[in-house]
């Protein structure tokens, strides 16, 4: 068939690559418009189209997509199929009805759970034990079109929501290209979404990544794990943002009942740094403060002499 793939960020390049590596054809791809990045914001593409370029493929960049112009543009490629992943942007119904076999979406959640913009990090924000992927054909209502295909992953007891992404974008490329065959030779249809079981994830914002103390750890845990990377778990030290990465759940020496630790409660103990929260302490990984790299959390706290830190504490 002939294509036209919508992706925009590093998580749309595997499948992007399985279709130029596959029997169809990729006739050009659409991507959103390049944006100021980092300190000096700059211009910069999007990793979907710094691949096309390399890949010699036509990128198309429309504001929005419902732009005469990109319609045009659209109809003059006549794709059969307009593949999906990441895109980050509303199709309009004018573009849905442009390819014959319509606008073929990989979503990483099996449908209808976690229909919405980030359903990883809620799958790992709620302590699901499995996720997946789901190819189905786009509609106006959000997520909700009939499903082509479905795998499944484990998510794993030390999964950030990035490590889970990035399993869950080179074995959905491959069931992305299963379902294009299967439309093109006729063996797969759509099936209607079940009514039960749907779960919304709306993306996710600093003030969710904003880490409060007074829950139990193992919520903790499951929060800066699914906001890593993005958008960042974070708090505060001492009136400064300290962003986080994961945590380990207490051992021996945090669960000291002699040694108790209020939520937010700075310990450092045989070169660990451990904060306490609404049940056991917890062990911090990683740490950045602001304008500074990031740095094992030891070697932050030696940096503030906090092997006096107890008292000193996480908001």
């Amino acid at each position: 068939m002939r294509l036209v793939f919508a992706g925009t960020p590093e998580v749309a390049l595997p499948a992007l690559r399985a279709l130029t590596a596959s029997r169809h054809t990729v006739a050009a791809v659409v991507t959103r418009p390049d944006a100021p990045a980092g300190r000096g914001r700059r211009m910069v593409a999007s990793p979907v189209a710094v691949l096309a370029d390399e890949l010699g493929i036509p990128a198309l960049k429309p504001g929005r997509p419902r732009e005469p112009e990109f319609l045009a543009q659209l109809r003059d490629l006549a794709p059969d199929c307009c593949p999906v992943v990441a895109y980050g942007a509303l199709i309009p119904q004018a573009a849905l009805d442009i390819p014959r076999h319509g606008w073929v979406n990989l979503h990483f959640s099996v449908l209808p759970a976690w229909r919405g913009a980030a359903p990883v990090q809620h799958a790992v924000l709620r302590g699901d034990d499995i996720t997946g992927a789901t190819t189905f054909q786009l509609v106006k209502e959000l997520d909700a079109g009939p499903v082509y295909g479905t795998l499944t992953e484990p998510i794993h007891p030390t999964d950030t929501s990035g490590d889970l992404l990035a399993r869950l974008a080179v074995s959905g490329a491959e069931l992305l290209v299963a379902t294009l065959d299967g439309i093109e030779d006729g063996t797969v249809r759509a099936v209607p979404q079940p009514a039960d079981g749907i779960s919304l994830a709306p993306k996710l914002d600093p003030a969710d990544a904003r880490v409060d103390w007074k829950l139990p750890a193992h919520l903790i845990d499951r929060q800066i794990r699914g906001c890593t990377p993005d958008p960042g778990a974070w708090t505060d030290f001492e009136s400064t943002r300290l962003k986080l990465w994961p945590v380990s759940l207490a051992g021996p020496a945090a669960d000291d009942p002699a040694r108790p630790q209020a939520p937010g409660e700075l310990r450092v103990e045989r070169g660990a740094v451990y904060a306490g929260t609404g049940t056991v302490p917890v062990r911090l990984g990683d740490v950045q403060p602001p304008g500074k790299r990031r740095t094992p959390a030891a070697d932050w706290a030696r940096g503030l002499r906090a092997d006096s830190a107890v008292g000193r504490g996480l908001g």
